[in-house]
């Protein structure tokens, strides 16, 4: 028997990428010296300093792969800047200071790509996380976040810490949160999608269906989580994603959930609606420094097998 030595808590993990997290190591990914302790809000409250410290208490963790955050589509965040802030400020604080106090050797957050300047130039790299301010429209949840990649440089300065954070772009796939108000660009169309054909309505799009953006595949994610969990040593965050040339416009997103789902019917785009940000295009030139190799799902496929899960969970999908 391989004895374990690496226990490893997953904060956020009822969700999108912490599923799928679950179901990779599930699948032939975990090793037989780890041992994976998803955790959720229902565990404990980590806007709570004493709840966050009781839950690394009672599960002793060596590592952690901090997903955890308050999240919402443009939307919801336009609304709730604040709130955004504050909530994830709190969170990420509780999280790594209980990490740290309890000796934890590795801790791999979450970022996101809207962190980025607004202003800036193409394609982002890891350098230019600080670089000006985010977009307006989502600016607590994007301060907050990029708070993590100060604090991260902190703990190593002065205590050493091996704390590093990675840096999505659009997730999408099984286990999101397919709500058509709150919820991000891709689910909220397969939800539009579902619905339209339902009712034979037509599909509307908010916006105008020209923005672009790189989407990654909650499993590809999944995967590189657990490369950088295992092998990958700097304290600078890393962006991943799939390449430049993989970006795609919302109205092509649209267009491949309709193939998916074979929807017949028309497309209309309600450009009453904000777009947000007109692309946020990153480079992952480090991760292909690092992996040459690897593979990412298709997104058509991606798309699909999306769909094809949102389809048959409809009743318990997050909505």
């Amino acid at each position: 028997m391989t004895e374990v030595t690496k226990r490893i808590l997953v904060t956020g993990g009822s969700g999108l990428v912490g599923k799928a997290i679950e179901k990779v190591v599930a699948d032939g990914e975990g090793r037989p010296d780890e041992e994976w302790i998803f955790v959720s809000s229902r565990d404990a409250d980590l806007t709570n300093p004493a709840e966050t410290k009781a839950l690394f208490e009672r599960h002793k963790p060596t590592h952690v792969i901090h997903l955890a955050a308050m999240v919402g589509g443009l939307f919801k965040n336009i609304r709730y800047n604040l709130d955004f802030w504050r909530r994830n400020v709190h969170i990420n604080d509780n999280v790594l200071h209980s990490a740290y106090e309890t000796g934890v050797q590795k801790v791999v957050s979450c970022l996101s790509t809207c962190i980025f300047p607004d202003k800036t130039t193409y394609p982002i790299d890891e350098s230019m996380i600080h670089n000006g301010p985010p977009h307006s429209s989502n600016f607590g949840y994007s301060y907050a976040k990029r708070m993590i990649d100060v604090q991260n440089r902190g703990y190593f300065e002065q205590h050493g810490c091996r704390f590093t954070a990675v840096i999505p772009t659009n997730v999408f796939g099984p286990h999101d949160n397919f709500n058509i108000e709150d919820g991000h660009v891709l689910p909220g169309l397969i939800h539009k999608v579902y619905l339209a054909k339902q009712t034979g309505s037509a599909l509307t799009i908010w916006g105008t269906g020209k923005p672009r953006r790189q989407f990654i595949y909650s499993l590809d994610l999944a995967r590189l989580f657990l490369w950088v969990l295992r092998e990958y040593d700097e304290v600078e965050p890393i962006i991943l994603s799939v390449g430049e040339e993989d970006e795609v416009s919302i109205k092509e997103a649209a267009e491949a959930i309709v193939e998916a789902m074979d929807f017949r019917g028309e497309l209309v785009f309600d450009t009453t609606k904000a777009d947000g940000q007109f692309k946020k295009t990153a480079s992952n030139a480090k991760l292909r420094r690092y992996l040459p190799g690897f593979q990412f799902t298709p997104f058509r496929q991606a798309v699909k097998e999306t769909c094809a899960w949102f389809s048959a969970n409809y009743a318990n999908a997050r909505k």
